[in-house]
């Protein structure tokens, strides 16, 4: 499992961050053990688009000679096709979200790692400057 923490104190105004310690290695597993749960729920959705279809057309309907011609469509295949108008829906807003939602944690991790980066040039190239010293008594009269 990927570990981000984030480090929590309490003051008075509440809970707030003082830390993050993300393992982007992790957060990487993780993400791609998402997508690939994420592929088989999309192999699963397009499965049952193709055969819910079907499925309303071989559910039949009521007919002979004592209940006249057949309708069109009979109530288990009506009803079948509402499912499925309002299951699609379901399905596209699920299959957004989780995208929107492993797109996110990736770009959060590769910015976290472009601060680290930062960070870390920042301090080394703070560490390479001139030293300027001042010497006490020393200085604009």
């Amino acid at each position: 499992m990927a570990r981000v923490h984030m480090g929590a104190g309490i003051g008075d105004l509440g809970d707030f961050m003082t830390a993050w310690d993300v393992v982007p290695s992790e957060v990487g597993a993780v993400l791609t053990r998402c997508g690939k749960a994420a592929e088989g729920l999309s192999k699963a959705g397009q499965a049952v688009q193709k055969s819910l279809p079907a499925a309303a057309l071989a559910a039949g309907t009521i007919s002979g000679m004592y209940c006249g011609s057949a309708p069109p469509k009979g109530p288990v295949g009506a009803a079948l096709a509402e499912f499925g108008s309002k299951w699609g829906k379901d399905l596209a807003y699920i299959a957004q979200r989780t995208a929107n939602s492993l797109n996110g944690a990736q770009k959060a991790t590769q910015a976290y790692m472009e601060g680290d980066l930062k960070m870390a040039a920042d301090a080394h190239n703070a560490a390479l400057k001139e030293p300027v010293i001042k010497m006490p008594g020393q200085g604009k009269k």
